[in-house]
């Protein structure tokens, strides 16, 4: 196997890596737009007219396969620290499987609500203007979680290739690193939509 480590920026405290330094940057960004959006919602939630409706339990199972997911990650990351190569592979494998999971549950708490008589209106005068809320946040968000599904597949990849290991860790921590954030935003936005449609 031909070895070829990478910078170390890690014991360098005046040079960060520039590739984590933008990782970094565009979390910063996303965590500002979602938080202006959920202001916006209580913003519109203080004004009244607005329908309080129980979230369906599939956001639910979507918010612990997400957190399963997290766990997986980590333990491919760490496989990798230890150069534990097939447990590295079992654990990517499992996190983009539940990272399906993920979706295809948040498709179902969709649909549910959609039988519910829920729908995205363009209405924001409307009481229904905040299941079309749920709709928005959740589906940006899911935008998100494909991104990383992509730096998943990536990671897979060279994992077979034998390009993940314990002396070319950065894509690996990276992917980690963004897997975690989205997954902790989507917790925060489940419990944001928890308490802002409690009756």
């Amino acid at each position: 196997m031909n070895v070829t480590a990478e910078p170390n920026y890690e014991f360098n405290t005046k040079r960060v890596n520039p590739k984590k330094f933008a990782l970094w940057l565009l979390m910063i960004a996303i965590s500002m737009l979602f938080a202006g959006l959920t202001s916006a919602v209580l913003v519109r939630m203080g004004e009244g007219n607005w329908l309080h409706f129980k979230l369906p339990v599939q956001f639910l199972y979507s918010t612990l396969t997400i957190v399963l997911s997290s766990l997986t990650m980590w333990w491919a990351y760490r496989s990798a620290k230890n150069d534990e190569l097939m447990q590295l592979k079992a654990g990517l494998i499992a996190t983009f499987i539940l990272s399906l999971g993920f979706c295809y549950l948040q498709y179902m708490g969709w649909k549910a609500m959609s039988e519910q008589g829920l729908f995205f209106a363009d209405d924001l005068n409307g009481d229904r203007v905040s299941a079309s809320f749920v709709y928005a946040l959740s589906g940006l968000h899911l935008a998100h979680i494909m991104g990383g599904i992509i730096f998943i597949i990536i990671q897979i990849f060279q994992a077979f290739s034998l390009n993940i290991h314990r002396k070319k860790l950065l894509s690996i921590n990276m992917c980690n690193t963004y897997w975690h954030f989205v997954g902790i935003l989507w917790v925060y936005l489940f419990l944001f939509f928890y308490f802002a449609h409690l009756k």
